[in-house]
């Protein structure tokens, strides 16, 4: 079994074959799973301290992760520093195009609303993502990202020079996961940095 250090270092030293840590607890807390991927940005243990960059969301599971995070990684770390991101979908990805004509459209006022709305959902994620930082007595910042989720948050990762990104896992069956894809699993292949995906407690002992 790796520890999440072993992870950091082999990443480090420059090797590119993927690795798979699981580990699992026995007390009804997370599972999770460790991939090592290509070598990117990151170094910031040599530079002071250990990135940790946590990906979150309006769901329960982001937060449970962001939760065994500070816990099982930064609280083992002095040093570390936490950053939370939250990537929403731009206002053009609930315009659909018009039947026939290729066209997409939406009222002025119809994309305000929905701009406005995305804002509130962002506004409340990282909110509630920071009320569990300072539950643990963790200094963290946070940043919002407009894109695909899956695109935007591996671009954040490496303009923030990472060395950990933490997700949660949502748990998609076989045929949602083969339809819409995972951004766990996107994320675990492209990402610059080693990627750790906590999954829920009550799914944690039955993978």
């Amino acid at each position: 079994m790796w520890s999440i250090q072993a992870a950091i270092a082999r990443h480090q030293a420059g090797l590119t074959a993927s690795e798979l840590v699981v580990m699992e607890e026995s007390t009804g807390q997370a599972a999770a799973a460790a991939s090592d991927v290509a070598p990117g940005a990151g170094g910031a243990e040599a530079a002071g301290g250990m990135k940790v960059v946590v990906a979150v969301d309006a769901s329960e599971e982001s937060l449970h992760a962001l939760s065994w995070a500070l816990d099982n990684v930064v609280r083992l770390h002095p040093g570390a520093s936490v950053a939370v991101v939250h990537a929403q979908h731009s206002v053009d990805h609930f315009v659909y195009p018009v039947a026939a004509h290729g066209l997409a459209y939406a009222p002025p006022t119809a994309l305000d609303s929905m701009r406005r709305a995305q804002e509130e959902n962002s506004r409340r994620a990282v909110a509630r993502a920071l009320d569990v930082c300072r539950q643990k007595q963790a200094s963290a910042t946070a940043a919002v990202v407009e894109g695909d989720p899956k695109e935007a948050i591996c671009e954040a990762v490496e303009e923030m020079r990472a060395d950990l990104l933490v997700l949660g896992s949502r748990g998609l069956g076989m045929v949602k996961r083969a339809l819409l894809g995972s951004v766990s699993d996107y994320l675990a292949h492209h990402a610059c940095c080693p990627v750790l995906i906590v999954k829920p407690p009550n799914k944690a002992h039955h993978k």
